[in-house]
């Protein structure tokens, strides 16, 4: 790769890799985000951003000119727990490099696109930025936990509304532009209790709720592939059940369900498909689609529906073009282009909000959330000189 844009990025590959080694060292479940938050703010102080800002739900947004034209890239610096350590080869929070391999907890999912874009802004302010563009890095919160919820704290509460987004996922350098959607539901039967000696006597809550997981199951199997994201999915992910005792009969049963939601699918339409299920009209079932609020690591609790809508960008639009531009620029060589298998915070800026959103990040799908998480140091090159190159495609418009 002989590109400028590439050719600038291993320019600052040492300040990259370290700035990278020192946000996988510090930990940062979902709401106890404020360490990194804070090391992210002071890297961006450092390379010279315009503005550098802790909004009141904690994330971090670093600015870089004031053009009318806005485009944001989104990187969560939240990450899942290790699991059992045992699993793990190395200190899951070592940061430790290995032939071209960054090893630790949050390397793929997702804090090398946090280091690719905040070290995009250093490219910036060393070439300078089109006057008619507004450049933001952000370090969002919460993702983990409830996908999308930074980003309407960010357009509602902050007031950034973005002309394009660029989500900083893994994609395995390259170019996505959507995914499937995600819903959480709770479905509930009520019975009568009695002693569990004469059953007959009460009303046994779990029966009803059988029936209906039997249903749920043949629901998932006649759900339809819709081109291009696939399968719909709807599975059982807990069942819990409330009696006087355990010498009772139960007098409520709950099951929790992950619907997955492809093309066309959305909170309305999950809920019907449930309510229409005759095991849960026999059982008068009640379906509750659920809700988070829980505090950020500021406090700070802002509430949502467990609704995340699917959301698609087709490749001949002009943001996946765009990308595809700034790829051939930066890379000299064709893109490919893909979606995700997993959720994004683009349920909120395209799926809730409508805003163009497509991604591009370093690391593998794959190693999300699973023991020896790893990266290439070449990606987070990589991803840094493409979001250059984007900035600039960006800005011919």
């Amino acid at each position: 790769m002989s590109s400028t844009y590439y050719q600038d990025a291993m320019e600052i590959k040492s300040d990259l890799v370290k700035f990278m080694q020192d946000i996988i060292r510090i930990p940062s479940l979902s709401s106890e985000e404020g360490a990194v938050v804070a090391r992210i703010r002071d890297e961006m102080l450092r390379i010279g951003y315009d503005e550098v800002t802790i909004d009141p739900m904690g994330n971090v947004i670093g600015r870089i000119g004031s053009g009318p034209r806005v485009i944001a890239f989104d990187g969560h610096v939240d990450i899942v727990d290790v699991g059992d350590p045992a699993l793990w080869d190395r200190d899951p929070y070592s940061g430790d490099i290995e032939d071209g391999i960054l090893y630790g907890r949050g390397t793929s999912d997702m804090k090398g696109g946090v280091a690719s874009s905040v070290y995009a802004g250093a490219l910036l302010k060393k070439r300078g930025i089109p006057d008619d563009v507004t450049f933001y890095a952000t370090g969002t919160v919460q993702e983990e936990d409830c996908d999308g919820l930074c980003w309407q704290y960010i357009v509602n509460e902050d007031g950034i509304r973005p002309d394009l987004v660029v989500i900083t996922e893994p994609t395995s350098l390259r170019i996505y532009r959507g995914h499937r959607g995600r819903m959480e539901m709770e479905v509930h039967t009520s019975g009568v209790s009695c002693h569990g000696s004469a059953p007959e006597r009460g009303d046994n809550a779990v029966y009803k709720m059988a029936g209906i997981i039997a249903d749920i199951e043949k629901l998932n199997e006649r759900l339809e592939p819709r081109d291009p994201l696939g399968k719909g999915t709807v599975t059982i992910s807990e069942i819990r059940s409330t009696s006087p005792s355990l010498c009772a009969v139960a007098d409520g049963c709950t099951i929790h369900l992950d619907r997955r939601l492809t093309i066309d699918e959305t909170e309305e339409t999950s809920v019907a498909e449930i309510l229409a299920l005759p095991s849960v009209k026999a059982a008068n079932a009640e379906v509750t689609v659920l809700e988070y609020a829980v505090p950020s690591h500021t406090g700070l609790t802002y509430p949502t529906r467990k609704y995340y809508p699917t959301w698609e960008m087709g490749e001949d639009e002009a943001p996946v073009q765009a990308a595809m531009t700034a790829y051939r620029e930066a890379f000299d060589k064709e893109p490919e282009v893909g979606h995700w298998t997993f959720s994004t915070n683009g349920v909120a800026t395209a799926g809730m909000h409508n805003i163009p959103t497509v991604g591009f990040g370093p690391g593998h799908e794959h190693f999300a959330h699973a023991p020896n998480e790893q990266t290439e140091v070449e990606h987070l090159v990589c991803c840094t000189a493409f979001y250059s190159a984007l900035v600039d495609q960006f800005a011919r418009g």
